[in-house]
């Protein structure tokens, strides 16, 4: 497993856009382009390239296409490859592997408190984060761990967080087993992996990160 991973700068969102929009498809451009933030529109241009660079140096894809399954999730076709992108404020990070997979990161915001959020958990699960010595810390890590494994799945909004629980770093979703990985990517940021794959919990992932100059 790769873990590509930057952080967004506004100095050089225009330098970003010169050089990476002509090499991408029209459509790709066009998801890009209509962000009227230029902090979402180089987060959507960065985890492709991000994406692009990871298959072509790890794997020897030089030109790959991606497509939309029914269930919104994106996949490469005619590739045994899978992928998943994440991002929170300042940080994007692409996850590349040879099973299916998700990634989530969330950025560590102290104003977020985990009381907005209890409709959304299991009994058993407010009372993990209650009992927790670092009550954010609990929250980040039920909510990090839970979107990982969403997006593993593959049902994304369709999949409420409260219909399933974490214990032990797995969990089952209409009968298909997941299991979940912590990473560690930046100190400001909780980051976690999860894929049907039990493999993925002894695995070390290979981390990349590009500073400013590379890109």
């Amino acid at each position: 497993m790769i873990i590509l991973y930057t952080f967004i700068s506004e100095e050089r969102h225009q330098s970003l856009l010169d050089r990476y929009l002509p090499v991408f498809s029209d459509d790709n451009k066009r998801n890009i382009l209509k962000y009227r933030r230029w902090q979402d529109a180089q987060l959507s241009l960065l985890g492709k390239v991000l994406l692009q660079y990871g298959l072509r140096t790890y794997y020897n894809i030089p030109e790959a296409e991606t497509g939309v399954l029914p269930n919104k999730k994106p996949y490469l076709k005619d590739q045994n490859i899978h992928f998943n992108i994440s991002h929170s404020k300042d940080l994007v990070a692409c996850a590349i592997a040879e099973y299916p997979l998700g990634i989530d990161v969330e950025y560590n915001d102290p104003k977020v408190t985990y009381l907005d959020f209890t409709f959304q958990m299991t009994s058993n699960e407010v009372q993990e984060i209650q009992d927790a010595e670092d009550k954010m810390k609990g929250f980040f890590t039920y909510w990090t761990r839970k979107e990982a494994v969403i997006k593993a799945h593959g049902a994304g909004m369709m999949l409420p967080l409260e219909s399933f629980e974490v214990i032990n770093d797995e969990c089952t979703i209409e009968d298909e087993k997941f299991f979940i990985k912590e990473i560690f990517i930046h100190e400001d940021y909780h980051s976690y992996v999860a894929s049907s794959d039990p493999e993925i919990k002894n695995i070390i992932p290979l981390f990349k990160h590009f500073e400013a100059d590379i890109l």
